[in-house]
């Protein structure tokens, strides 16, 4: 039988393979606000740049410098085996593959939304989908058992891309705060920029914190809004609509939310526009997007500033 993600995320672990790290935090100065906020019942957190750290603050698919995304990809042709089924170009292999990474995420990026405002969201796992459907053009072979149908193995794939591409590793005190809200009664989700595999990347950077029991525990999926289950990112006025009316649906005012982030001008604002109470994480430099105009404009700003992620607890525990 083939290995779920989850599984196939444990064997990697088995390998003790090299993957990159997440720089040091650079710290900064900014004095907290974290006066109780009565009311609140439900904390919606971001994840990239907030729960979870990466070099590059947020998501994304081509990171700077562009060594990063050519070491990536040769680690990728590599695992995968899929030099021998390629178009090769003289040079390393990263050469004859970089092309088509680029043009089959820009295409996808290029999609119409259905909503005029909203932004397109590219799913990582779909621009690996159409690179190894071209690879079955020169009969690529990979291992079915282990690996699954094409979309299990793209799946796959992009995860394992990804590791590589852009590490990732919990905020300190992260599982902390989760739990300690979990311990008080305040339900949680996410509302998120993510993949398809994020989740998996969450729950295995919690578990080194000392999470033991399934994420969906303390993020169940119907408090959950990811942006590549709409095809839309942030800051498209539908993802907060779409996190607003679930919870509205199960009787949770919108007033009655907390969203948590780093970012203010993509996630914050569009969800205070929402009707939901806002935090703003501001515990080091990187990812950290708050422009002075906006923090002290009183129609902008967040309702409270975070130094510390377990500072939630004085908000809202």
């Amino acid at each position: 039988m083939p290995l779920t993600l989850a599984e196939y995320a444990d064997s990697l672990h088995e390998r003790n393979l090299i993957w990159p790290k997440v720089p040091a935090p650079q710290p900064l100065k900014a004095k907290p606000s974290i006066a109780a906020l009565p009311g609140i019942r439900v904390v919606l957190w971001d994840i990239y740049g907030t729960l979870l750290r990466t070099p590059d603050g947020g998501f994304t698919l081509f990171p700077e410098p562009e060594v990063r995304l050519q070491v990536a990809l040769e680690k990728t042709i590599h695992e995968f085996n899929m030099w021998n089924s390629m178009y090769r170009k003289p040079g390393p292999p990263w050469k004859s593959m970089i092309n088509q990474y680029r043009d089959y995420a820009g295409r996808l990026a290029m999609v119409a939304t259905k909503r005029r405002g909203d932004l397109t969201d590219v799913n990582s796992v779909h621009v690996w989908r159409a690179i190894v459907d071209r690879l079955f053009d020169k009969e690529y072979v990979y291992e079915e058992d282990t690996l699954g149908d094409v979309d299990e193995l793209s799946l796959k794939i992009a995860y394992f891309f990804h590791r590589n591409l852009q590490a990732t590793e919990a905020r300190p005190d992260a599982w902390r705060a989760i739990s300690e809200l979990y311990e008080c009664g305040i339900q949680q989700g996410v509302l998120a920029d993510a993949q398809p595999f994020t989740m998996t990347q969450l729950t295995a950077a919690l578990v080194d914190q000392g999470l033991s029991a399934p994420t969906y525990e303390y993020f169940p999926s119907n408090r959950n809004v990811l942006s590549y289950q709409m095809g839309i990112r942030k800051p498209s006025k539908s993802l907060f609509e779409r996190a607003v009316a679930r919870l509205e649906d199960a009787g949770v005012d919108a007033s009655e939310i907390l969203h948590v982030s780093c970012r203010l001008q993509t996630d914050l604002m569009p969800a205070k526009a929402a009707g939901m109470k806002t935090a703003l994480l501001a515990s080091e430099k990187t990812g950290l997007e708050a422009p002075a105009e906006f923090i002290k404009d009183p129609q902008t700003r967040p309702d409270r500033l975070l130094t510390d992620i377990t500072q939630i607890t004085s908000i809202v525990g």
